[in-house]
């Protein structure tokens, strides 16, 4: 069977840096995630993986993080197992997947190239939705049809680096007008790491343009008062941690011991609505 071509640019390119870093953690003997569909993309894919240069630190990272935000998932999940979970930005990733528990309502958005790349690897169903579009073309919210009794859960991993700060604010306000209350969960850079980042190989070897960053969470407060910070989570808190070799582990103990480096990269949760 011939393999799909991949020609993306820019930041449509970067999806491919996490999907390959879950493809070769999955063939771990005891890998921080296991995704046995990154494993079958990647093969079912033409691209060549080492051109992306991807460092150690940023395999690394990128694992805890999704098997972060897939914990943030389930977690929902389990007080709410019918809940409406929407993944902004969503490229080649199988959360729903790695998380489904039969009865959660799943809503998975990229850009058109990007779904149509997925339906080869992805099939829609009555409870798993793929949307066709950009995170700011905001007329996809007309898509999803809430429901008062079910909590709304977004997600946005590895996105909104990518976004301007204005842009931001007008996807919360527009999610505010949209669900009356809702949860999102999504990582960010420091101001600091936003404006160095342009000299990391696999941005600088995709063009990618790193847009935003903040210092701190609870400003993000300051753009609403229906916006309340739940969580700033931290890569030196991972369990997973543990699964590093001694070196790596060492790294992420020195980080823990100066805020500068610990919010260089970090997860926030924010509850959208009263």
């Amino acid at each position: 069977m011939d393999k799909e071509k991949i020609k993306f640019k820019k930041e449509k390119e970067t999806l491919l840096i996490p999907l390959y870093c879950k493809y070769l953690e999955s063939q771990k003997t005891s890998p921080i995630i296991k995704d046995e569909k990154a494993i079958e993309i990647v093969n079912g894919i033409e691209y060549d993986f080492e051109h992306l240069e991807i460092p150690k630190q940023t395999y690394v990272t990128v694992c805890m993080r999704a098997k972060q935000f897939d914990n943030y998932a389930k977690k929902y999940l389990m007080n709410v197992p019918e809940s409406i979970i929407i993944h902004l930005g969503c490229g080649l990733d199988s959360r729903f997947n790695r998380v489904d528990n039969g009865k959660v309502e799943w809503y998975d958005l990229d850009f058109p190239e990007v779904i149509e790349l997925r339906k080869h690897f992805y099939k829609a169903t009555d409870r798993y939705h793929l949307i066709s579009s950009s995170v700011m073309e905001l007329s996809w919210l007309e898509l999803i049809n809430p429901n008062k009794n079910k909590p709304v859960i977004i997600l946005a991993e590895g996105l909104f680096m990518y976004l301007k700060e204005e842009e931001i604010k007008t996807l919360f306000k527009a999610l505010q007008d949209k669900f009356t209350k809702s949860i999102i969960i999504f990582d960010s850079y420091s101001e600091m790491t936003a404006k160095g980042i342009k000299n990391h190989p696999s941005i600088k070897k995709t063009g990618a343009i790193i847009n935003w960053g903040i210092n701190h969470a609870k400003d993000i407060e300051l753009w609403d008062n229906k916006i309340h910070l739940i969580e700033e989570w931290y890569f030196t808190q991972s369990v997973e941690l543990s699964k590093l070799d001694l070196g790596y582990r060492l790294v992420f103990k020195f980080m823990g011991l100066f805020p500068i480096a610990k919010k260089a990269h970090r997860i926030l949760v924010f509850q959208l609505g009263t």
